[in-house]
């Protein structure tokens, strides 16, 4: 007679759920790509691609075990129709700004940014519009530093590169003139199907000492090679230089294919982690599973500490 554990598993499967590597027998994973992960007062706030209606929203306490709301209304920290948009619903990031919560997102290949009350939402925009730019424009990251509001993005321009630019204080535009270049997909490791149609993608920025880290991902997300790389610069504008060491995470890191485009956040005890995608299996491509790894600075003599993830410590996010 077949164990309980394998009649659950087969039924997960059937349902098309999978367990994580790292889960307990009763989580199934969670299927969020370009994940993003918000600690706030004592809860972990994940979002991520998953709907054509706007972005689930699951929460935790300790990291081991996600839950969404019961209410089928409250499983969308931001719902299509209340902000600008009506496909393509990709790549959220949320942060505080004055004592309000805020996402920055992508819809219709273009960047907006919506604002709640609170980190589950809804987050909502007075005015259904995105922010200016020239072509199409995904993946916003907002940074700050030193009084200034800087957002790091994707531009679909002879490749997915990577720029940045100013934004007023009051986050309600970019600051024209101030877009800047930072990243393309140029080395080997960035683009193993030789396409026509490189990609960088994907940012996340944080400041270590004096150094700025931008970790981004390369390849279509649909390659198996899909990996992760940083680069460092000593201002938020650059100039960047790539990590001789990338891809630090990739399939033949963590035994995951397509590994990639996430963002970094730290626990309560300040450990730091980088939540990210990878392909549903070796075969399929999507729906794509959501995992995180731990990351840790290794001091340098006489350059900027490198950035390592922790051997081991991949694991899938399921739910109870």
């Amino acid at each position: 007679m077949a164990s309980l554990k394998t009649i659950f598993h087969v039924a997960l499967t059937a349902a098309g759920l999978t367990y994580g590597l790292n889960s307990t027998a009763q989580q199934a994973s969670i299927f969020l790509a370009d994940p993003t992960i918000f600690p706030d007062k004592g809860k972990y706030y994940l979002y991520g691609t998953g709907s054509n209606q706007g972005f689930p929203v699951y929460t935790s306490t300790d990291l081991e075990s996600w839950q969404q709301s019961k209410d089928s209304a409250g499983q969308l920290a931001l719902k299509r129709g209340e902000t600008f948009g009506d496909k393509g619903f990709w790549a959220p990031q949320v942060f505080t700004y004055k004592g309000s919560y805020y996402m920055a997102y992508t819809a219709n290949e273009q960047i907006a940014i919506a604002k709640a009350a609170g980190p589950a939402g809804p987050f909502r925009q007075n005015a259904l519009v995105p922010l200016s730019g020239s072509g199409k424009q995904i993946d916003p990251f907002i940074f700050f530093d030193k009084g200034k509001v800087y957002l790091y993005h994707v531009k679909l321009q002879d490749g997915n590169r990577i720029f940045v630019t100013e934004m007023k204080p009051d986050l309600s535009d970019i600051i024209p003139g101030t877009e800047k270049e930072c990243i393309s997909s140029s080395e080997g490791w960035e683009n193993t199907a030789n396409a026509k149609w490189p990609v960088a993608e994907g940012p996340t920025v944080l400041k270590h000492k004096d150094t700025y880290y931008l970790i981004y991902s390369s390849n279509d997300f649909r390659n198996k090679d899909y990996a992760v790389g940083y680069a460092t610069a000593p201002s938020p504008a650059g100039p960047w230089k790539k990590y001789t060491g990338n891809p630090v995470i990739s399939r033949h890191t963590v035994g995951h294919n397509g590994t990639g485009h996430g963002d970094v956040f730290a626990d309560k005890k300040g450990q730091l982690y980088y939540v990210l995608h990878t392909h549903h299996s070796d075969n399929k491509v999507s729906p794509r599973a959501t995992a995180m790894v731990k990351l840790r600075f290794k001091p340098v003599k006489g350059g900027a500490d490198v950035l390592e993830v922790e051997q081991g410590s991949f694991k899938f996010l399921g739910t109870d």
